[in-house]
């Protein structure tokens, strides 16, 4: 499945909505979508009222930097794992000072895929108003299909993580 872009705009402006009718406000730390959720968060008009940060941590060294996410953690789990992707979505959140955040990390290919985590895996982290809360997807297709298949569920998830908030 290939989300388009007509059902991502959707998708980030019903998001908007709600998180505007709570006044509540969300912070993205991106890796394997290079800040593909950010972008199209700020395809909607109006998204500064309820957006303002977005991280793109590609590399390791950003993700230790940016979030003290240590060189022992990294080697132990990887970049694409559950504990990195919490790591990501708290530090995110606790810089925006936001109610809400999400954290993506995955390997979108066509290389860097191992038997344990082939290409397709992608780790993804929410922080909501009380906890957080991680899920892995493995998505098929091409380098764009699995970035775009991984806006679409980060979108929809984080939805319904906002609409449940109380």
């Amino acid at each position: 499945m290939k989300p388009s872009k007509k059902e991502l705009c959707l998708l980030a402006r019903s998001l908007g909505e709600e998180l505007l009718s709570r006044g509540a406000h969300l912070a993205c730390a991106e890796s394997c979508t290079g800040g593909w959720i950010s972008k199209v968060i700020t395809d909607v008009p109006g998204s500064s009222s309820w957006f303002g940060w977005g991280l793109v941590t590609y590399a390791n060294d950003a993700k230790k930097e940016i979030f003290g996410i240590s060189e022992e953690l990294l080697n132990e789990h990887g970049a694409v794992s559950k504990p990195v992707v919490i790591a990501m979505a708290k530090g995110v959140k606790q810089m925006a000072s936001a109610e809400f955040s999400v954290a993506v990390s995955g390997i979108a290919g066509p290389d860097g895929g191992t038997d344990e985590k082939p290409v397709g895996t992608v780790w993804f982290a929410y922080g909501g108003l009380q906890s957080v809360q991680a899920d892995c997807r493995h998505f098929d297709g091409d380098r764009e299909s699995i970035r775009r298949q991984s806006v679409l569920h980060a979108l929809m998830r984080l939805s319904e993580i906002v609409r449940q908030a109380d």
